[in-house]
């Protein structure tokens, strides 16, 4: 079966590969730039069997949407992998997109260093958790960095309440 794997230009780290905690890496078919129709470069593709979007929380809504569509009216699945929301805990737009639209959710639940179920993300840069900055920052000039942290903690370390 023809797989299909896309990944958001503005996901720089990896290159045109996607990068697994797990040290596995595999190459995109396309990398996807924001002013892309995702329905235009798949109209001049040979017919796949799945779609596989990583990082699909930096999919403009526009994007997610034309996903949505393809899905449904060629009858592809299309799994869509990203974080819901920023380091700020504001959604994604891309992320709020497919929120709407999704046919089925499946949550990956992640740990927090206290053991507690993630919900939020913690940016740090050099070390340090952030508050304010853009919403993508990947490591252009610091060191930037982010984990996945519970609310208590998110609360003490990032909002700096006690």
């Amino acid at each position: 079966m023809s797989v299909l794997v896309i990944k958001p230009s503005i996901d720089t780290k990896g290159g045109k590969a996607i990068l697994s905690r797990l040290g596995l890496t595999r190459d995109v078919d396309i990398l996807l730039q924001p002013e892309e129709s995702i329905r235009e470069i798949l109209t001049n593709r040979p017919k796949v069997h799945c779609i596989l979007v990583d990082e699909a929380n930096f999919l403009t809504p526009a994007q997610a949407e034309e996903l949505f569509w393809y899905a449904s009216l060629e009858d592809v699945p299309v799994l869509a992998y990203g974080i819901r929301n920023d380091f700020t805990t504001k959604g994604f737009p891309g992320s709020t997109r497919l929120l709407e639209l999704a046919h089925e959710l499946q949550e990956i639940k992640t740990i927090c260093r206290c053991g507690r179920k993630a919900v939020l993300n913690g940016r740090k840069i050099n070390g340090e958790f952030v508050r304010e900055g853009s919403q993508v920052e990947i490591d252009d000039k610091e060191h930037v960095e982010y984990e996945a942290l519970c609310a208590v903690d998110y609360s003490k370390l990032v909002l700096g309440n006690k």
